[in-house]
């Protein structure tokens, strides 16, 4: 409960700090790696981020967070772009990608399997499509622990 009211808080600041730009929130994420606590923001543009953007969000975000001292124990800031082959989040993240090469990462074993590679067909509200090679498999979307565009091929 912690973590979401943390991440859902941080994403309104993020967004009041991009609100007149072209800079785009793709995720905000406040995770425990090994001994530390990450406060992580993925942020991208139309034409991609560049160091300066992220660390004028990265300035801008510390001091709304000092301010609100929303979280009390130590971690670490970081904003940074998704990258090229980022997971999708939204629905627009996978009809942008209908048509491409994706990889799907799976809870648990769909048809055998715990992860889906090939072209993406389409999503409708609780499922999604890829064909591999020959075949079609449908995956639950509660199923998919990650799913991104892949650029290289399979």
């Amino acid at each position: 409960m912690k973590r979401k009211f943390i991440e859902l808080s941080v994403r309104e600041m993020v967004e009041s700090i991009i609100k007149n730009s072209d800079i785009e929130l793709v995720d905000v994420e406040y995770v425990k790696e090994g001994p530390f606590k990450y406060l992580k923001i993925y942020i991208d543009r139309p034409n991609g981020i560049t160091v300066d953007d992220t660390a004028d969000v990265s300035r801008a975000l510390n001091q709304k967070l000092d301010k609100a001292d929303l979280i009390k124990e130590q971690y670490f800031l970081e904003v940074s772009s998704p990258g090229i082959e980022r997971p999708f989040k939204t629905d627009d993240d996978y009809q942008e990608n209908i048509g491409k090469k994706v990889e799907a990462r799976l809870f648990k074993p769909v048809e055998g399997r715990k992860t889906a590679a090939g072209v993406l067909l389409g999503k409708n509200e609780d499922s999604v499509v890829i064909k591999s090679g020959e075949e079609s498999i449908t995956i639950n979307l509660k199923d998919i622990s990650k799913i991104n565009k892949v650029l290289e091929d399979f």
